[in-house]
């Protein structure tokens, strides 16, 4: 018997779960379900820039793990979009991590923004969440401090 799957971390659960091609009648519409964990592993190498092993840290997995996991999720986005197929994404092994009760990373109202990419800080905005700031140097996605 295999032992039970890691529940991988994920950070970000997204509003919009749903993507369908345009133009296709939905008694034609066939769906590829892509996992909230695949869509966590999407956003931090190809949306952040993460090498695959600072990836697999936050998501709290091996870097071979986070291999296979990049890899299906590429293969049925790209499935989807060559064949014209709906992306559902839901499901899959994961605990969200980080968040408060109000969805922020629960540090309040002051702090600071920083960029995990060039480590650029600015001072945080009271009502915008540090995700949401493009870093003023290189572009990336800002993340609390």
């Amino acid at each position: 018997m295999p032992r039970p799957r890691r529940r991988r971390s994920v950070r970000f659960n997204p509003d919009i779960t749903f993507f369908r091609p345009e133009g296709v009648k939905d008694s034609y519409l066939e769906e590829s379900i892509l996992t909230v964990d695949e869509f966590e592993a999407v956003r931090l190498k190809d949306l952040e820039g993460l090498d695959q092993e600072e990836a697999a840290k936050k998501m709290n997995i091996s870097q071979p793990t986070f291999h296979r996991l990049i890899r299906s999720a590429r293969k049925k986005i790209a499935d989807a979009i060559v064949k014209g197929k709906a992306i559902k994404i839901e499901g899959g092994v994961y605990k969200m991590v980080g968040r408060g009760r109000m969805g922020g990373f629960g540090a309040g109202p002051v702090g600071k923004c920083i960029c995990p990419k060039c480590g650029h800080t600015i001072p945080h905005k009271t009502g915008i969440p540090c995700y949401q700031i493009k870093c003023p140097k290189c572009g990336s996605m800002m993340t609390r401090k």
